[in-house]
């Protein structure tokens, strides 16, 4: 179970990079589908790098992330098969590192990220308006879904599947 916590918690940081990468070095609007429809359409796309090279950084920063992505995923497959995990032990691995994930996103990067630091809103200052005033994100009835329904019947699928081989 240690293990787990700590694949879950590379997990987090490796999504902290990607959104450190994509908000404040590459800046590119097509990264924002997930943002609210009102801050969509007031981001103005950015021509001009934040400094020399960030952009490169910033992708370097989004590989390094996918790679630890990756590499969650192999480990907890690979110590899974190794230590000839049921399906239930891989099913709670995947729902625990998912659950962790979750309650990061919905905690970090919406209610801290978003509402309270103004991180986002100092790299577009033109959403202030949209983000003035909020108590949490937008999207809670799908961080919801995702934590309650989606990610365990995935958990569930992974583990169908590692259990099969």
């Amino acid at each position: 179970m240690l293990l787990t916590i700590f694949l879950a918690i590379v997990f987090c940081a490796a999504v902290s990079i990607v959104m450190i990468a994509m908000v404040g070095f590459i800046q590119n609007e097509k990264f924002f589908s997930s943002a609210p429809k009102e801050a969509q359409e007031l981001i103005k796309p950015r021509k001009e790098e934040l400094f020399y090279g960030a952009r490169t950084m910033g992708w370097v920063l989004m590989a390094i992330s996918m790679l630890l992505i990756i590499c969650v995923g192999v480990i907890s497959i690979w110590d899974g098969f190794r230590n000839d995990y049921t399906f239930w032990q891989f099913s709670l691995r995947f729902t625990v590192i998912f659950t962790i994930y979750k309650i990061f996103d919905m905690t970090f990067i919406d209610w801290f990220l978003l509402c309270r630091s103004h991180f986002f809103q100092y790299f577009y200052p033109e959403v202030e308006s949209v983000f003035n005033d909020r108590k949490y994100g937008f999207n809670i009835k799908s961080q919801l879904l995702k934590l309650i329904v989606i990610f365990p019947a995935a958990s569930a699928l992974a583990a169908w599947i590692c259990t099969l081989f």
